[in-house]
């Protein structure tokens, strides 16, 4: 048996790669880069040589030629790489009959708890969309409490209001349904050093990347300097050599892979077992519709440090979709598949240009000054 296609394509932001077999079989996968999906078109292009005629099975061989074939990385380089690997992986267990999480250990949990991503901004709309999210059957939610214009605001304006939009929330759901609070990578570290601390009270699960990913120790700072509440960082972070830093720098509680970035499965299993060893629990990063969130949820039902799951309405937007899932959501759980593989089909003959992200990239706030508002 042997690798006789590799097939990648490019839908609006959406990057999808099919691997077919000499036995007839296909396995389906998804990168996670959505900024630049066509520059992780072209470094598939450029893996199609080594991998054909290749043995399918051998997922951590080619993870480590795909990776070190050039003295080059970054996330185009990984996402690619991800894209990948989840393929293989979908092929294996395609082959032997069984689900991907039996591959990887088996099942430790019977269903996969989610946290819903709530799209709006301010008090009232977040407060509302955490009621409805609660009363259909989710027990945590994710939402950014930074007030719009964030970028001009004094520090006294800007604590007070993203405090209050969280409080807002807090007062709506009560104790028994988690927080997670997402900055989203927009705070000057001297911001973050005040914002942080003011939504202790709150009680949130988690306050996830109040600064820029440029710097590693620059993340781990942050938590080290706000130990009252629990930061979780890496939803951008590539490798298993960063969120080591990460982690042995104590700058994060949580630790969230995406396995479309982060190297696939084989790799973010060595990331959940890293953040095991330092205590650390994984929230899997996911905002890319049904594909990942299924490959996601293979590497949520075999680890023991798994906590949550991210979830995006637009999962049950796309139940219909190029790529579909073997399992739906049921309030806030999803089943752990037993579809042999990831559990997806994917047809790309679909064609239809997907927005997953729902704005342009060259669309990004700027301060009254002008200047970029993510820059420090």
């Amino acid at each position: 048996m042997e690798i006789v296609e590799v097939e990648s394509a490019v839908r609006g932001d959406a990057h999808f790669v099919q691997v077919r077999t000499s036995d007839g079989r296909t396995g389906v996968g998804q990168s996670a880069c959505w900024g630049y999906p066509d520059a992780v078109h072209a470094v598939v292009q450029t893996f199609r040589p080594y991998l054909l005629g290749a043995d399918p099975d051998r997922i951590e061989h080619h993870w480590h030629h795909l990776y070190r074939m050039g003295p080059f990385r970054g996330s185009v380089l990984t996402a690619a790489v991800s894209a990948v690997d989840l393929a293989l992986w979908d092929l294996l267990g395609k082959r032997l009959g069984v689900p991907v999480w039996q591959l990887l250990g088996g099942r430790v949990r019977d269903r996969i708890r989610l946290h819903l991503l709530l799209p709006g901004t301010g008090a009232q709309a977040l407060a509302e969309q955490a009621a409805a999210a609660v009363a259909d059957g989710f027990t945590a939610v994710k939402f950014d409490p930074l007030p719009a214009a964030y970028g001009d605001l004094s520090q006294a304006r800007l604590v007070a209001e993203t405090e209050a939009t969280t409080a807002a929330v807090r007062d709506t759901v009560g104790p028994d349904v988690d927080l997670l609070i997402e900055l989203h990578r927009k705070l000057t570290p001297l911001q973050a050093q005040a914002v942080v601390p003011a939504l202790a009270r709150h009680l949130p699960l988690l306050v996830e990347d109040p600064v820029q990913i440029d710097s590693v120790s620059s993340q781990a700072e942050v938590g080290r300097r706000a130990p009252q509440v629990p930061m979780a960082n890496g939803e951008r972070l590539h490798t298993i050599w960063e969120f080591k830093e990460l982690l042995a720098q104590a700058g994060a509680q949580y630790v969230r892979p995406d396995v479309g970035l982060a190297g696939g499965l084989s790799h973010a299993r060595k990331i959940a077992a890293l953040a095991e060893a330092h205590h650390a629990a994984v929230v899997t990063h996911n905002c890319l519709g049904p594909l990942l969130t299924m490959a996601s949820v293979q590497l949520d039902t075999a680890i023991p440090n798994f906590v949550t799951q991210e979830y995006s309405p637009l999962d049950d937007q796309l139940a219909d979709g190029p790529a579909r899932a073997c399992v739906r959501r049921e309030g806030g759980f999803l089943p752990v598949p037993q579809e042999p593989g990831l559990g997806v089909t994917l047809d790309l003959t679909d064609t239809r240009t997907l927005d997953l992200t729902g704005r342009p990239l060259t669309r990004i706030p700027l301060r009254a000054d002008g200047s970029v508002a993510y820059a420090v």
